[in-house]
């Protein structure tokens, strides 16, 4: 259900009043705006979600029936940055484009040394992601490709520079034949998990694969329909449910448990997975409106775009616009 923005409004105040103080208890993962649901049946309050690892007398303890007479709504999940991980030894082929275009797999030519309890075993690993969309730095020329910080940095070690491959090394790309870019921009903030790559190709597509060209941006709306081409779960639908969520993502060595404010949630059962982090979020217009970062199988949660774009300090490329690469033949 899709309530009205003078509710939301009257509402969300009140949420931020909690929302840290929830989001620091044993836990908690999450806290939003939605529909109360009791018994497995909508209930049409809007209600303060609390997403929790495990729904149980002493979460239900620790969250009030109520704050300032909202009701409040405890929802059992587990919410995971979607990169994919993998060792060198066990990457396996996968779909290769010749033309660089949002929706296809990438990931940083470095290994990268993991340890327990963020792996099972002590060894080197590779990282996956999505390249999510073409960018530009803003009043300079150059191409872009937008992911998730998570993608391409992974861990405290991340320097500019480093190089990207696609494919990814998870998925068979070789470490230096396969180089299509190199991390020029990073931002990791309360907000924000992206990351630009410039890329070093001399074509690229200003367009997400099956999706078609990328029009512009816009903020997501609560009620929309939005689509997505990621890496591993490839095309997707789902419908934003909320743009005020408050997650926590744990990103592991040297990184943390790190809080985003403000984020696009899609209640969508499989809208994405593991390697399907840095893809961008389309309305039916094919505006940007979000960058994917993370979620559960039950429903997933991105970045808005217009801070992804302010922090990292440049703008999408569309088709003819300004900044817009040489076009693949007979694209």
């Amino acid at each position: 259900m899709a309530y009205p923005d003078d509710d939301r409004a009257a509402v969300r105040p009140i949420k931020k009043l909690v929302e840290d103080d929830f989001l620091s208890r044993p836990g908690v993962v999450g806290v939003d705006l939605g529909e109360k649901t009791v018994g497995g049946r909508v209930t049409g309050e809007l209600a303060i979600v609390v997403f929790v690892r495990r729904k149980g007398p002493a979460a239900q303890f620790a969250i009030p029936p109520d704050v300032l007479g909202v009701p409040t709504d405890v929802v059992e999940d587990t919410l995971w940055p979607h990169h994919t991980i993998a060792s060198p030894e066990g990457v396996s082929g996968a779909e290769r484009h010749e033309t660089p275009a949002g929706g296809i797999g990438i990931g940083p030519s470095r290994a990268v040394r993991l340890v327990p309890p963020d792996v099972a075993e002590v060894d080197d690993y590779v990282v996956a992601g999505t390249l999510g969309a073409l960018v530009r730095p803003r009043r300079r020329h150059g191409v872009m490709a937008l992911t998730a910080f998570h993608v391409a940095c992974v861990d405290d070690a991340w320097a500019v520079g480093d190089p990207m491959v696609h494919p990814s090394r998870v998925d068979g790309g070789h470490p230096v034949r396969d180089r299509v870019g190199a991390l020029a921009r990073a931002a990791l903030s309360a907000q924000v998990d992206a990351a630009a790559i410039v890329l070093t190709t001399p074509r690229a597509r200003p367009e997400v694969v099956g999706l078609g060209p990328v029009t512009g941006r816009a903020r997501a709306r609560v009620g929309d329909r939005v689509r997505k081409r990621g890496r591993t779960t490839a095309v997707t639908e789902g419908v934003v449910a909320s743009t005020d969520a408050a997650i926590t993502l744990d990103f592991g060595v040297g990184l943390g448990v790190r809080t985003l404010h403000d984020q696009i949630r899609i209640e969508t059962p499989g809208f994405a997975d593991h390697g399907d982090s840095g893809a961008v979020l389309l309305d039916d217009a094919n505006r940007v409106v979000g960058l994917y970062c993370g979620g559960s199988p039950d429903r997933g949660f991105a970045n808005p775009i217009g801070p992804v774009l302010d922090q990292l300090d440049v703008e999408l490329i569309t088709p003819g616009g300004r900044g817009s690469p040489t076009p693949a033949p007979g694209a």
